[in-house]
């Protein structure tokens, strides 16, 4: 068995390179931003005692167990350079199937997101409430879980709605047709919906999602993106509207562990550049001088890639937070639509079409040297 950790701190969640989603500039992390991220995770700190009295921790470690126990019977914080030069696998006897809960499970891995973040053009509203967002796309399945927490409370977050995006294999986004995601010639791409979703936090504050291991495009390293929800309306199509936006970010994966997916077949099709954790400006901002950790912590779900991954973070969030996501495209009941970035705002046209199921038009993206 292997396993990751890591923690989560996100200083410009979706921040994104120019040069992988033209039009857009990227933001450095302020001192205002550092200062907050600081202050937020000695807020967190504090709430470690009571974590553990109100069961919390405990109820953690069993559920994250259960989890992979369940998908393997289906089978059959620091500055940059030293997140890094760590390396986060554990091996050999340290770590073994038959190893407590508490062994494999009780590093919660705790990411801050700041709401101060930059969403990028990849956002769609408009996605559905659904917990596997894999579609017919292939790939290394992960099943990814987070617990939200009120860092000023110390308690879960519940009915928060996670909203969770990445792209495929081959480094292409569903819902949109633009310059640097996929074959522009390819309009169905726009009425797509694979890998997103939204997800309601239950008692615990915990979301689970099945997703897939993402690729990668120019520019960027590999990632996932994350809005949250507080306060909105659920409409009858199981898609949400209104509300806010507590935050914005990003969680990433260790580098050896990318690198080891990206040999495998459909990633090794992707013939753009791979930019590195190292090289990635987001992910430079979210470790420097911050005491944080953006990486997931995982185990193997089995003897190799192809039967999966089991990562898992905590949030902390400030609730008071509010933040207003640009977009450039909406899914609503006619399908794709693009709208001007002026126009766009939390909630706005997120009228979904029906319910998806596996095979989109679409879904399966061209590779490489079309990015």
């Amino acid at each position: 068995m292997h396993v990751q950790s890591v923690i989560k701190l996100a200083a410009v969640g979706c921040a994104v390179l120019a040069t992988a989603h033209p039009g857009h500039q990227e933001k450095r992390a302020n001192s205002d931003l550092l200062d907050f991220k600081a202050n937020m995770r000695r807020g967190l700190e504090n709430c470690a005692s009571k974590f553990e009295r109100s069961g919390l921790n405990a109820r953690a470690e069993a559920r994250r167990r259960a989890l992979v126990d369940l998908h393997r019977r289906r089978l059959a914080a620091r500055d940059t350079d030293s997140v890094l030069n760590k390396s986060h696998l554990v091996t050999g006897s340290d770590i073994t199937p038959d190893s407590s809960a508490s062994e494999i499970f009780a590093n919660t891995s705790t990411c801050i997101l700041n709401p101060e973040g930059e969403t990028g053009p990849y956002y769609v509203p408009g996605e559905y409430i659904r917990s596997d967002v894999r579609e017919d796309q292939s790939g290394v399945p992960v099943v990814i879980e987070g617990q939200f927490i009120n860092v000023e409370t110390c308690e879960p977050i519940t009915d928060l709605y996670w909203d969770i995006w990445n792209c495929n294999a081959t480094g292409v986004y569903s819902g949109l047709v633009a310059n640097g995601n996929g074959n522009t010639d390819d309009s169905s791409n726009l009425n797509t919906t694979f890998l997103r979703g939204i997800q309601k936090t239950d008692s615990d504050g915990v979301v689970t999602f099945e997703s897939l291991f993402p690729g990668h495009y120019s520019g960027r390293t590999t990632h996932h993106h994350m809005v949250a929800h507080l306060d909105v309306t659920v409409l009858d199509n199981n898609t949400i509207t209104g509300g806010t936006v507590a935050h914005i970010g990003q969680l990433f994966w260790d580098q050896d562990l990318i690198d080891d997916v990206e040999a495998t077949y459909p990633y090794n099709t992707n013939t753009v550049t791979l930019t590195t954790n190292a090289e990635d400006r987001v992910f430079s901002d979210e470790t420097e001088n911050s005491d944080s950790d953006p990486v997931l912590n995982y185990v193997y779900l089995g003897d190799s890639l192809d039967d999966g991954l089991f990562g898992w973070v905590t949030i902390a969030v400030n609730v008071s937070a509010t933040y207003d996501p640009n977009y450039s495209f909406i899914y609503t009941s006619s399908g794709g639509v693009a709208v001007d970035d002026d126009s766009s705002s939390p909630g706005g046209g997120q009228s979904g079409g029906s319910q998806p199921s596996g095979g989109q038009p679409g879904g399966s993206q061209p590779t490489g040297g079309q990015f």
